[in-house]
């Protein structure tokens, strides 16, 4: 059974993620964790981080996997409600941690949740590593630990304080406190809403916090952070004098903007942006998605840096971020990852990141736009009712590349799903990881060759439903 999607395991508590789901995990990690000590190592138990964010179902998740991972023998250290990215931190600055999962659904709606591996170093398990795990898991071939070797389980409450400590370390405080900006937070009641006001304040910047309030039933938006989910903060721009607005998903790992105007900044734009702010100050590799937007890639033919791209997904970019040593990367939808401070996606971090990128070039959030390449960019999701989404994507793309003289398409590529290359532009079919929708993604140098390009992707998913 296929139990890893593109981030985690995912699904609908108590239809497709069952307290079963997760003390299996849990038990599954603890025996890969068993597998990776010698017999020296053996004397002493794996030691894995547990955290969750705000959904209601969390409790009941994490308890099951800790109660996996303590009859397994491992040592649990629960860190509480927090940012994915701050359990993250918390692991790769604790020498004793071999791991930690998060219990996290992210950005899905409010019926789901899902376990996220974390490796000892503070990245996303890796798929090589996931795969062992998920092999495992479908074996059942689980450690049962002497009643008098069953792990403990211990509390930690400082685990949020110790990540924001880091972002401040390494960010250009001064600068940012001299500006005083003024700014609008929606944490939409997620676990972002324990750091991120708190943040921005330490920072010197006059906050509003809103749905800054911890509640796993998401009353006041939908976990993901679209411009349709964000029209209060929106209008609270427009009507008020503020610098900049900062929201965020449900567990915080990605953030996206509102500038001054109470305009929405398209996230691609921000990548890019916050590319070429870090390319100025330090040279290095860069690393995307194929579905991110040409402005990154552009940015850094520009600055003359080798870029790599890789399939969508956190786990796939952090892990060629290592390999390569990269300096920058990330995702067009929030997900910005800066190595100096940790290889994941982190809504706080970008969040300090923009603010010093204001602070040091002078400009308005509205401003940003300009100082990036133009593309226009189309996206729609197209629900698959009842199909296999492996299957799905393989008809489409059988399809596709037997009209390739009709297309006129010059090139195509599979690094994820199935990427074409136009005279104009690019279009990109490819499978959710965490729903079962399939996602077409146009960009193109005119409004019009994006649009018709999308039309193109449209036509041949709904051909095949």
């Amino acid at each position: 059974m296929a139990l890893f999607g593109t981030n985690g395991v995912r699904g609908i508590v108590n239809e497709d993620l069952t307290p079963e789901t997760a003390l299996n995990l849990a038990r599954s990690l603890a025996a890969f964790l068993w597998s990776q000590k010698n017999e020296t190592d053996r004397r002493t138990a794996p030691v894995v981080i547990l955290g969750t964010d705000t959904r209601i179902s969390g409790i009941m998740l994490k308890s099951a996997a800790a109660a996996g991972l303590m009859a397994s023998g491992v040592t649990v250290i629960d860190v509480g409600t927090v940012p994915t990215p701050s359990l993250q931190y918390y692991v790769k600055n604790r020498p004793e941690a071999d791991a930690g999962i998060v219990i996290t659904a992210s950005h899905n709606p409010r019926e789901y949740n899902g376990l996220k591996l974390i490796a000892c170093d503070g990245t996303e398990f890796s798929r090589e590593s996931e795969k062992v795990v998920e092999e495992i898991y479908n074996s059942k071939k689980f450690i049962a630990a002497e009643w008098s070797k069953t792990g403990e389980i211990y509390v930690e409450n400082n685990c949020n304080e110790e990540y924001l400590t880091g972002i401040l370390a390494i960010i250009d405080r001064k600068a940012i406190e001299k500006k005083g900006f003024k700014v609008v937070t929606d944490t939409g009641n997620g676990a972002g809403s324990l750091t991120m006001p708190l943040l921005m304040s330490r920072l010197g910047c006059r906050v509003l916090a809103l749905g800054a309030q911890p509640d796993g039933t998401f009353p006041w938006r939908n976990p993901e952070p679209l411009p349709d989910a964000l029209q209060e903060a929106a209008t609270v721009m427009r009507e008020s004098d503020f610098d900049l607005g900062i929201a965020q998903d449900g567990d915080a790992d990605r953030a996206v903007f509102i500038d001054e105007n109470g305009d929405f900044i398209d996230d691609e734009i921000m990548l890019a942006a916050v590319e070429k702010y870090i390319l100025h100050k330090e040279k290095g590799p860069v690393v995307t998605t194929v579905s991110t937007s040409q402005r990154f890639t552009d940015i850094a033919k520009d600055e003359e840096v080798d870029i790599y791209y890789t399939p969508v997904g956190s786990i796939d970019v952090g892990r060629k971020m290592v390999d390569v040593g990269a300096v920058y990367g990330g995702e067009g939808n929030g997900g910005i990852i800066y190595p100096r401070h940790q290889v994941c996606r982190d809504g706080a971090m970008a969040a300090a990141l923009v603010l010093e990128m204001l602070a040091h070039t002078g400009m308005k959030a509205s401003e940003i736009k300009d100082a990036v390449p133009t593309y226009f960019n189309e996206k729609i999701k197209i629900r698959i009712p009842d199909k296999n989404l492996k299957k799905a994507m393989a008809e489409i793309t059988d399809k596709i590349i037997a009209d390739r003289n009709k297309l006129d398409y010059s090139e195509a590529e599979r690094i994820d799903g199935l990427k074409l290359w136009f005279a104009n532009g690019w279009l990109l079919i490819r499978p959710s990881g965490t729903e079962p929708i399939i996602r077409v993604t146009a960009e193109a140098k005119s409004e019009e060759d994006a649009l018709k390009y999308l039309e193109i992707g449209k036509k041949y998913v709904n051909e095949m439903i």
